[in-house]
């Protein structure tokens, strides 16, 4: 029989500015021995300058569990919603800048 004294229940709460999100096109990551840090950035097409809009640091440990959440969750979308395209700007990488569609005009 399983002890259910000893079992907590964890409450999550997220308030409404959280909760609204924010957008991100690139993340950074970096670490050291001892921590991740994800730093998520919004660029927008023909501006020269991006700002990080969230920074998350994480342990390792963390980092590997994210790493692995990330992956199931991807593979249960592409069941779901077929594969991910992968985009790339014609030279083998990734272009952040590339967003594609006919340049706009004033």
């Amino acid at each position: 029989m399983e002890d259910t004294k000893n079992k907590q229940q964890l409450t999550i709460e997220i308030n409404e500015e959280i909760g609204q999100g924010i957008y991100s096109n690139l993340a950074i990551i970096s670490h050291s021995p001892s921590e991740f840090v994800l730093d998520f950035v919004r660029i927008m097409p023909g501006v020269p300058k991006a700002q990080v809009k969230s920074r998350v640091i994480l342990t390792p440990e963390h980092a590997k569990r994210l790493l692995n959440a990330l992956k199931d969750n991807i593979v249960r979308y592409e069941q779901q919603f077929g594969p991910i395209k992968h985009i790339e700007d014609g030279q083998g990488g990734f272009n952040p800048m590339a967003f594609g569609g006919p340049a706009g005009q004033a």
